[in-house]
């Protein structure tokens, strides 16, 4: 027994007292969709995800990424995906819809792991973990980019992609979002390269050209702003007129399916709704 008494035997006993509680391991069974900080896991009980069939405009890539996804959870071969282009069209919404829409299908077989920039060191870790679960994984990557001079970014995913020591497993598979095709920037100059800088730009090409599926979202038209405001308002019942979703549009500076989301917060606001 611990002599009370002792300072030492005090001294160790509030140290204790003060440290924190061991982590609790992750169940990576569980849950619908996990969060990566880096070193740890936090488990997300709902998959937050819009119906697919709200998500218009981009019907060509929507097909793609829901094909790809379906794959992945029923243990078929499916490819990692790079979704690009412009802001607000959906590229993680349609990847979260997907994932919901495969885990109807084929309950508790399928789950999301989001993992922020920071945290793309400990991805490794995570794959190592990962690759003993039985179940198939979508480990997701949104709006990545790299600065100029880093490399250990984009020597990472190639890593991961190309069958090196640090690669994913075969139950999981990568998804990126990402405003640029190249991934990271490519403004270059002479200094970048002297002997030849266009090989600079094909190599950080080349970084994008890994993924199985590149897919592009482009800028939304009229007609397709127009028809996402429609989806939405319709399943919410919510009266609206064109003209002046076009002014919302002409103040917001573009139009998206993030600003026509936007709108359909503003027509729910002014009905006294809650969505």
């Amino acid at each position: 027994m611990t002599d009370q008494g002792d300072p030492l035997a005090r001294i160790a006993n509030a140290l204790e007292r003060l440290s924190p509680p061991a982590p609790v391991p992750t169940d990576w069974l569980a849950a619908p969709a996990y969060v990566w900080t880096g070193s740890a896991a936090r488990a997300v009980d709902r998959l937050d995800a819009p119906a697919l069939a709200l998500l218009r405009g981009i019907e060509r890539q929507k097909e793609t990424v829901v094909a790809n996804v379906a794959r992945l959870a029923a243990g078929h071969a499916a490819h990692d995906m790079l979704l690009w282009g412009s802001r607000g069209m959906g590229k993680s919404a349609v990847l979260r819809a997907a994932v919901k829409a495969a885990q109807q299908t084929h309950a508790g077989r399928l789950a999301l792991v989001q993992v922020a920039q920071e945290a793309l060191s400990g991805v490794s870790a995570l794959f190592a973990t990962l690759g003993h679960v039985d179940r198939r994984f979508l480990v997701f990557v949104d709006d990545l980019g790299f600065e100029e001079g880093d490399g250990n970014g984009p020597r990472l995913l190639r890593s991961w992609l190309e069958g090196g020591v640090e690669a994913r497993p075969g139950n999981v598979r990568l998804a990126v979002t990402s405003n640029r095709r190249a991934i990271v920037a490519r403004t270059l100059s002479e200094q970048d390269d002297p002997i030849n800088p266009r090989d600079a730009v094909d190599d950080r090409l080349a970084l994008a050209d890994r993924f199985g599926l590149s897919i592009g979202f482009h800028n939304c038209s009229q007609d397709d702003y127009l028809a996402i405001i429609a989806g939405y308002a319709e399943d919410l019942a919510l009266d609206w007129e064109q003209a002046d979703a076009l002014e919302w549009s002409k103040r917001r500076g573009a139009r998206s399916g993030r600003v026509a989301w936007q709108y359909v917060v503003e027509l729910a606001g002014r009905a006294g709704r809650a969505i």
